[in-house]
Protein backbone atom coordinates (compact mmCIF):
# COMPACT_ATOMS: atom_id res chain seq x y z
CA UNK A 1 0.00 0.00 0.00
CA UNK A 2 1.48 3.13 -1.21
CA UNK A 3 1.63 6.07 1.60
CA UNK A 4 -0.69 8.39 0.35
CA UNK A 5 -3.16 5.57 0.60
CA UNK A 6 -2.44 4.08 3.92
CA UNK A 7 -2.57 8.20 5.00
CA UNK A 8 -6.21 8.03 4.20
CA UNK A 9 -7.19 5.02 5.32
CA UNK A 10 -5.96 5.77 8.69
CA UNK A 11 -8.23 8.83 9.09
CA UNK A 12 -4.86 10.90 9.13
CA UNK A 13 -6.30 14.68 9.51
CA UNK A 14 -3.20 16.56 9.52
CA UNK A 15 -1.96 17.65 5.95
CA UNK A 16 -0.38 15.16 3.45
CA UNK A 17 2.88 15.04 2.31
CA UNK A 18 3.46 17.44 -0.95
CA UNK A 19 6.54 17.93 -3.12
CA UNK A 20 7.90 20.86 -4.23
CA UNK A 21 9.52 21.85 -7.13
CA UNK A 22 11.76 24.97 -7.72
CA UNK A 23 11.49 25.13 -4.15
CA UNK A 24 14.67 27.79 -3.34
CA UNK A 25 13.33 30.19 -6.25
CA UNK A 26 11.28 33.43 -5.94
CA UNK A 27 7.66 31.62 -5.52
CA UNK A 28 8.78 28.33 -4.61
CA UNK A 29 9.95 29.50 -1.47
CA UNK A 30 6.52 31.05 0.05
CA UNK A 31 4.66 28.46 -1.57
CA UNK A 32 6.91 26.37 0.60
CA UNK A 33 5.77 28.29 3.67
CA UNK A 34 2.18 28.63 2.84
CA UNK A 35 2.00 24.74 2.31
CA UNK A 36 3.88 24.25 6.24
CA UNK A 37 1.32 26.81 7.54
CA UNK A 38 -1.74 24.68 6.71
CA UNK A 39 -0.10 21.55 8.46
CA UNK A 40 1.12 19.90 5.24
CA UNK A 41 4.50 17.65 5.27
CA UNK A 42 6.83 19.43 2.10
CA UNK A 43 9.51 17.91 0.52
CA UNK A 44 11.55 19.55 -1.54
CA UNK A 45 14.02 18.74 -4.34
CA UNK A 46 17.27 21.30 -4.14
CA UNK A 47 20.46 21.16 -6.21
CA UNK A 48 22.24 23.60 -4.12
CA UNK A 49 21.64 22.44 0.26
CA UNK A 50 23.54 25.58 1.34
CA UNK A 51 21.17 27.65 -0.47
CA UNK A 52 17.86 26.08 0.57
CA UNK A 53 19.27 25.44 4.18
CA UNK A 54 19.56 29.94 3.87
CA UNK A 55 16.44 29.89 2.15
CA UNK A 56 13.93 27.30 3.53
CA UNK A 57 12.39 26.20 7.00
CA UNK A 58 14.32 24.02 8.77
CA UNK A 59 11.05 21.45 9.33
CA UNK A 60 11.22 20.97 5.17
CA UNK A 61 12.84 17.51 4.09
CA UNK A 62 15.22 18.27 1.32
CA UNK A 63 16.13 15.92 -1.35
CA UNK A 64 19.31 16.95 -3.00
CA UNK A 65 19.60 16.24 -6.35
CA UNK A 66 19.03 17.26 -10.08
CA UNK A 67 14.97 17.51 -11.72
CA UNK A 68 16.72 15.41 -14.75
CA UNK A 69 18.15 12.52 -12.30
CA UNK A 70 15.73 9.91 -11.92
CA UNK A 71 16.60 8.62 -8.61
CA UNK A 72 16.31 12.06 -6.76
CA UNK A 73 13.10 12.48 -8.55
CA UNK A 74 11.63 9.30 -7.30
CA UNK A 75 13.27 10.28 -3.85
CA UNK A 76 11.51 13.41 -3.97
CA UNK A 77 7.81 12.04 -4.84
CA UNK A 78 7.74 8.57 -2.54
CA UNK A 79 5.32 9.07 -0.49
CA UNK A 80 3.52 12.14 -1.69
CA UNK A 81 0.47 12.80 -2.16
CA UNK A 82 0.47 16.22 -3.93
CA UNK A 83 3.21 18.39 -5.83
CA UNK A 84 3.89 21.77 -6.39
CA UNK A 85 5.49 22.91 -9.46
CA UNK A 86 7.06 26.12 -9.50
CA UNK A 87 10.02 25.52 -12.04
CA UNK A 88 10.75 28.45 -14.31
CA UNK A 89 12.97 30.64 -16.23
CA UNK A 90 12.87 33.70 -17.58
CA UNK A 91 15.95 33.65 -20.21
CA UNK A 92 17.91 30.21 -21.69
CA UNK A 93 21.72 29.96 -20.92
CA UNK A 94 22.02 27.06 -23.67
CA UNK A 95 22.57 24.21 -23.96
CA UNK A 96 21.50 23.28 -20.32
CA UNK A 97 18.85 25.87 -19.50
CA UNK A 98 16.63 26.24 -21.81
CA UNK A 99 12.90 26.69 -21.90
CA UNK A 100 12.52 23.31 -23.65
CA UNK A 101 14.32 21.60 -21.62
CA UNK A 102 13.21 23.03 -18.16
CA UNK A 103 9.35 23.47 -19.02
CA UNK A 104 8.78 20.31 -20.97
CA UNK A 105 11.48 17.61 -20.48
CA UNK A 106 11.78 18.19 -16.81
CA UNK A 107 7.65 18.06 -16.44
CA UNK A 108 7.63 14.87 -18.57
CA UNK A 109 10.11 13.63 -15.86
CA UNK A 110 8.07 14.53 -12.99
CA UNK A 111 4.70 13.50 -14.43
CA UNK A 112 5.72 10.37 -14.93
CA UNK A 113 7.38 9.56 -11.62
CA UNK A 114 4.52 11.17 -9.66
CA UNK A 115 2.15 8.92 -11.47
CA UNK A 116 4.86 5.89 -10.74
CA UNK A 117 4.61 6.61 -6.50
CA UNK A 118 0.96 7.57 -6.27
CA UNK A 119 0.66 11.00 -5.93
CA UNK A 120 -2.92 12.11 -6.90
CA UNK A 121 -2.74 16.02 -7.21
CA UNK A 122 -0.86 18.03 -9.08
CA UNK A 123 -0.61 22.17 -8.37
CA UNK A 124 1.13 23.72 -12.15
CA UNK A 125 2.62 27.36 -11.66
CA UNK A 126 2.26 28.41 -15.22
CA UNK A 127 2.11 32.29 -16.61
CA UNK A 128 -0.87 33.86 -18.02
CA UNK A 129 0.42 34.57 -21.47
CA UNK A 130 0.84 30.39 -21.65
CA UNK A 131 -0.80 29.71 -25.33
CA UNK A 132 -0.30 27.40 -28.25
CA UNK A 133 0.32 30.08 -30.60
CA UNK A 134 2.02 32.49 -28.38
CA UNK A 135 5.02 35.08 -29.92
CA UNK A 136 7.35 33.71 -27.19
CA UNK A 137 8.94 30.47 -26.39
CA UNK A 138 8.51 31.31 -22.62
CA UNK A 139 5.13 30.77 -23.05
CA UNK A 140 4.44 28.26 -25.41
CA UNK A 141 6.70 25.61 -23.39
CA UNK A 142 4.45 26.96 -20.25
CA UNK A 143 1.36 25.53 -22.44
CA UNK A 144 2.99 22.38 -23.51
CA UNK A 145 3.82 21.67 -19.89
CA UNK A 146 0.09 22.34 -19.12
CA UNK A 147 -0.92 19.81 -21.84
CA UNK A 148 1.13 17.48 -20.41
CA UNK A 149 -0.10 17.66 -16.86
CA UNK A 150 -3.76 17.65 -18.81
CA UNK A 151 -3.00 14.09 -19.84
CA UNK A 152 -1.25 12.96 -17.40
CA UNK A 153 -4.44 11.60 -15.62
CA UNK A 154 -3.81 13.46 -12.34
CA UNK A 155 -6.34 15.50 -10.51
CA UNK A 156 -4.86 18.98 -11.35
CA UNK A 157 -5.14 22.69 -11.45
CA UNK A 158 -3.29 25.13 -13.18
CA UNK A 159 -2.39 28.92 -12.11
CA UNK A 160 -1.59 31.39 -14.69
CA UNK A 161 0.08 34.22 -12.45
CA UNK A 162 0.43 37.39 -14.05
CA UNK A 163 3.95 39.60 -13.35
CA UNK A 164 4.28 38.52 -9.70
CA UNK A 165 6.12 40.81 -7.13
CA UNK A 166 7.79 41.03 -3.66
CA UNK A 167 10.44 41.84 -1.79
CA UNK A 168 12.94 39.15 -2.94
CA UNK A 169 11.82 39.11 -6.73
CA UNK A 170 13.99 39.20 -9.58
CA UNK A 171 11.91 42.12 -11.05
CA UNK A 172 12.15 44.21 -8.04
CA UNK A 173 15.47 43.76 -7.37
CA UNK A 174 16.18 45.04 -10.96
CA UNK A 175 13.88 48.16 -10.77
CA UNK A 176 15.72 48.93 -7.35
CA UNK A 177 19.11 48.95 -9.32
CA UNK A 178 17.62 51.12 -11.66
CA UNK A 179 15.77 53.86 -8.88
CA UNK A 180 19.30 53.73 -7.64
CA UNK A 181 21.30 54.71 -10.39
CA UNK A 182 23.22 51.36 -9.79
CA UNK A 183 22.38 49.48 -12.85
CA UNK A 184 22.18 50.19 -16.33
CA UNK A 185 21.31 52.64 -17.62
CA UNK A 186 22.38 54.19 -14.84
CA UNK A 187 20.21 57.31 -15.76
CA UNK A 188 16.88 56.88 -16.69
CA UNK A 189 14.43 53.79 -15.52
CA UNK A 190 13.67 51.61 -18.57
CA UNK A 191 10.04 49.80 -19.73
CA UNK A 192 9.43 48.52 -23.30
CA UNK A 193 6.57 49.95 -25.75
CA UNK A 194 4.41 48.61 -28.55
CA UNK A 195 3.48 50.35 -31.75
CA UNK A 196 0.34 51.28 -32.18
CA UNK A 197 -1.32 52.74 -35.34
CA UNK A 198 -4.39 54.75 -35.86
CA UNK A 199 -6.00 53.94 -39.09
CA UNK A 200 -7.18 57.05 -41.96
CA UNK A 201 -5.86 59.18 -43.80
CA UNK A 202 -3.96 61.11 -44.12
CA UNK A 203 -1.75 58.48 -42.12
CA UNK A 204 -1.17 59.66 -38.64
CA UNK A 205 2.64 58.79 -37.22
CA UNK A 206 2.30 55.87 -34.89
CA UNK A 207 2.58 55.97 -30.93
CA UNK A 208 4.60 54.12 -28.69
CA UNK A 209 2.25 52.67 -26.01
CA UNK A 210 2.97 51.29 -22.49
CA UNK A 211 0.94 47.65 -21.75
CA UNK A 212 -1.75 47.39 -18.97
CA UNK A 213 -0.15 45.20 -16.08
CA UNK A 214 -1.70 43.85 -12.87
CA UNK A 215 0.67 43.03 -10.97
CA UNK A 216 0.31 39.73 -8.31
CA UNK A 217 1.66 39.63 -4.92
CA UNK A 218 4.05 36.28 -4.30
CA UNK A 219 1.79 35.68 -1.52
CA UNK A 220 -1.16 35.14 -2.98
CA UNK A 221 0.11 32.35 -5.70
CA UNK A 222 1.40 30.58 -2.71
CA UNK A 223 -2.16 31.05 -1.15
CA UNK A 224 -3.88 29.63 -4.48
CA UNK A 225 -1.65 26.78 -4.73
CA UNK A 226 -2.35 25.87 -0.90
CA UNK A 227 -6.12 26.47 -1.75
CA UNK A 228 -6.17 24.66 -4.60
CA UNK A 229 -5.37 21.77 -3.18
CA UNK A 230 -8.26 21.77 -0.04
CA UNK A 231 -11.40 22.54 -2.65
CA UNK A 232 -12.65 20.02 -4.83
CA UNK A 233 -13.91 22.73 -7.25
CA UNK A 234 -10.18 23.41 -7.92
CA UNK A 235 -10.00 20.27 -9.22
CA UNK A 236 -9.39 20.58 -13.70
CA UNK A 237 -9.43 24.24 -13.71
CA UNK A 238 -6.94 27.50 -15.05
CA UNK A 239 -6.99 30.30 -12.55
CA UNK A 240 -5.72 32.99 -13.91
CA UNK A 241 -4.44 35.12 -11.24
CA UNK A 242 -3.65 38.91 -10.95
CA UNK A 243 -4.15 41.85 -8.78
CA UNK A 244 -6.86 43.92 -8.54
CA UNK A 245 -5.66 46.86 -9.98
CA UNK A 246 -4.47 47.65 -13.47
CA UNK A 247 -2.09 50.65 -14.84
CA UNK A 248 0.79 51.42 -17.36
CA UNK A 249 4.33 50.45 -16.71
CA UNK A 250 5.24 54.40 -16.08
CA UNK A 251 2.51 54.28 -13.22
CA UNK A 252 3.87 50.73 -11.67
CA UNK A 253 7.22 52.23 -11.88
CA UNK A 254 6.75 55.19 -10.36
CA UNK A 255 5.33 54.00 -7.38
CA UNK A 256 8.68 51.43 -6.73
CA UNK A 257 10.82 54.10 -7.23
CA UNK A 258 8.87 56.90 -4.93
CA UNK A 259 8.29 54.09 -2.04
CA UNK A 260 12.10 52.80 -2.28
CA UNK A 261 14.54 54.54 0.55
CA UNK A 262 17.41 56.60 -1.42
CA UNK A 263 15.70 56.40 -4.63
CA UNK A 264 15.70 59.36 -6.87
CA UNK A 265 12.17 60.80 -7.15
CA UNK A 266 13.72 62.81 -10.34
CA UNK A 267 14.32 59.52 -12.25
CA UNK A 268 13.33 59.89 -15.38
CA UNK A 269 11.08 56.41 -16.30
CA UNK A 270 11.30 56.19 -19.89
CA UNK A 271 9.48 53.77 -23.06
CA UNK A 272 12.02 52.11 -25.40
CA UNK A 273 10.78 50.20 -28.78
CA UNK A 274 9.65 46.75 -27.61
CA UNK A 275 11.13 45.68 -31.35
CA UNK A 276 14.19 48.11 -30.79
CA UNK A 277 14.95 45.96 -27.92
CA UNK A 278 14.08 42.80 -29.43
CA UNK A 279 16.37 43.92 -32.25
CA UNK A 280 19.19 44.10 -29.85
CA UNK A 281 18.54 40.40 -28.14
CA UNK A 282 18.93 39.04 -31.26
CA UNK A 283 21.79 40.32 -32.61
CA UNK A 284 23.50 39.43 -29.10
CA UNK A 285 22.49 36.25 -29.41
CA UNK A 286 23.85 36.00 -32.83
CA UNK A 287 26.91 37.03 -31.93
CA UNK A 288 26.95 35.08 -28.39
CA UNK A 289 27.23 38.37 -26.71
CA UNK A 290 22.99 37.73 -24.38
CA UNK A 291 24.90 38.21 -21.20
CA UNK A 292 25.48 41.84 -22.38
CA UNK A 293 22.11 42.54 -21.89
CA UNK A 294 20.04 42.24 -18.40
CA UNK A 295 17.12 41.11 -21.47
CA UNK A 296 16.68 38.40 -24.06
CA UNK A 297 14.66 37.89 -27.14
CA UNK A 298 11.66 36.61 -24.82
CA UNK A 299 11.32 39.77 -22.72
CA UNK A 300 10.56 42.50 -24.84
CA UNK A 301 7.73 40.71 -26.60
CA UNK A 302 5.91 39.51 -23.45
CA UNK A 303 6.52 43.26 -21.92
CA UNK A 304 4.84 44.84 -25.01
CA UNK A 305 2.04 42.35 -24.10
CA UNK A 306 -1.30 43.18 -21.53
CA UNK A 307 -0.65 40.92 -18.40
CA UNK A 308 -4.41 41.83 -16.48
CA UNK A 309 -7.14 39.06 -15.81
CA UNK A 310 -10.63 38.98 -13.91
CA UNK A 311 -9.52 38.23 -10.30
CA UNK A 312 -13.13 36.84 -9.98
CA UNK A 313 -13.09 33.38 -10.83
CA UNK A 314 -10.28 32.80 -8.37
CA UNK A 315 -12.30 34.63 -5.44
CA UNK A 316 -15.53 32.47 -6.28
CA UNK A 317 -13.55 28.84 -6.24
CA UNK A 318 -10.57 29.97 -3.55
CA UNK A 319 -11.99 32.80 -1.83
CA UNK A 320 -8.90 34.76 -2.85
CA UNK A 321 -9.02 38.27 -2.69
CA UNK A 322 -5.57 39.33 -4.09
CA UNK A 323 -3.55 42.18 -2.34
CA UNK A 324 -3.29 45.54 -3.66
CA UNK A 325 -0.28 46.50 -5.62
CA UNK A 326 0.16 50.20 -3.82
CA UNK A 327 -0.18 49.51 -0.70
CA UNK A 328 1.46 46.16 -0.32
CA UNK A 329 4.50 47.73 -1.94
CA UNK A 330 4.74 50.90 -0.03
CA UNK A 331 4.55 48.30 2.71
CA UNK A 332 7.39 46.03 1.65
CA UNK A 333 9.68 48.80 -0.17
CA UNK A 334 12.12 48.23 2.77
CA UNK A 335 13.24 45.32 2.47
CA UNK A 336 13.68 45.09 -1.44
Amino acid sequence: MRFAEAEEDAGVTAGRAIAVTGATGFVGRYVVRELLSRGHRVKALVRDRSKADAVLPADVELVTGDVFSGSSVRSLMDGCWGVVNTIGIRREVPPDVTFSRLHVDAMRILLRSASDAGARRWVQVSVIGARPNAPTAYWRTKYEGERLLRASGLEWTILRPSMIHGPDGEFMQMVKGWALGRSAPHFFIPYFTRVEFTPGFPPKPPKFVSARVAPVAVEDVAKAAGESFEREAAIGEVYPLSGPEEMDWPTMLGHVRDALPLANPKMRIIGLPGVMGLGMAMKAKVLGLSNALPFGPDEPRMAMEDSTASTAKVSAHLGLIPRPFFETVSEYAGRI
